[in-house]
């Protein structure tokens, strides 16, 4: 991990600092001064040689403090811990329940494989996934928020208690889009276990078609299921961001197209690296999961 988080930083900062062309330029603007863009950068550090830039960045990311965005003049650790407060909330729910929901019906739809309900639930997943994420979006607030007036059409509240009204229909939305590519995806990789040796070894010792789908089948499901779930995961934190749009949700995904928008380097850095140690972190965690899920793989 310390190699790629080394290799991370080094092609975050060249891309920025060196081929993304001169930051003051890019802040001050066209029309400014010479004397307005070397002052500029006197007060970005970009005056600095390269190796002292690039210290400074390691610096700004081993303490967490990377300094104030461009546009906003917040400091940035304030905007993404907001970002990521409003992400968070809007997503885990989602992604536990939905992961939870679509791995029983897999189990299902294996366990009656070639069958009505089988092959009615792949056509389902096939149509659901076969229709825009944005189509998903407008349809469902429209209908359900401006026609029938069942969830709030948009809005945030900052209040704990009170931003949960404004996440039903957000939640709704995002768990009809993992739905289909997720139940498809976990009902392959669970009919690919049923022709393995220790299904017909467990068959043949008498257990029960309840006892192998749910202790051998899908236990042996796990790690590659697991694998999705986690690479997944840091995109679902970030990607969002058409959701967030719509319904004014303050997220992550929301901050880092803003900052796209407005040129804000500092913001769209921090960004980077933050989700790039997120993505190995839970690339960890899959391992350890591994370990506890198949007695076959050992940590060393």
């Amino acid at each position: 991990m310390i190699p790629i988080l080394i290799g991370i930083t080094l092609l975050t900062f060249f891309l920025f600092n060196v081929f993304g062309g001169d930051p003051a330029l890019r802040f001050a603007g066209r029309h400014a001064t010479p004397e307005v863009i070397e002052s500029l950068r006197a007060e970005l550090g970009l005056n600095r040689s390269m190796p002292e830039q690039y210290l400074f960045f390691v610096k700004q990311i081993v303490s967490f403090d990377y300094g104030r965005s461009w546009a906003t003049k917040q400091t940035i650790r304030s905007m993404i811990d907001d970002g990521l407060s409003a992400s968070l909330c809007l997503t885990i729910p989602v992604e536990i329940f939905s992961v939870l929901f679509c791995i029983g019906l897999a189990l299902i739809a294996v366990f009656y494989r070639a069958k009505f309900f089988d092959k009615a639930t792949m056509i389902i997943c096939l149509g659901l996934l076969s229709i825009s994420s944005l189509v998903y979006i407008i349809v469902m607030q429209y209908g359900l928020a401006y026609k029938f007036g069942i969830f709030p059409i948009s809005g945030w509240d900052p209040d704990w208690l009170g931003r949960w009204q404004y996440l039903f229909l957000p939640w709704l939305i995002l768990f009809v889009l993992n739905v289909g590519p997720s139940i498809l995806i976990y009902r392959s990789v669970m009919a690919d276990e049923l022709y393995q040796d220790y299904v017909r070894t467990a068959r043949a010792k008498g257990l029960g078609e309840i006892t192998v789908f749910t202790k051998h089948i899908l236990k042996n499901a796990m790690i590659p299921i697991i694998t999705i779930i986690v690479i997944e995961l840091p995109f679902v934190i970030t990607g969002t961001f058409l959701v967030e749009h719509f319904f004014s949700i303050p997220g992550l995904g929301g901050l880092l197209i803003k900052a796209f928008q407005d040129s804000d380097f500092p913001v769209i850095k921090a960004m980077t690296v933050i989700v790039s140690i997120l993505y190995m972190l839970l690339n960890l965690f899959a391992d350890l999961l591994y370990a506890a899920v198949d007695p076959r793989i050992k940590l060393s």
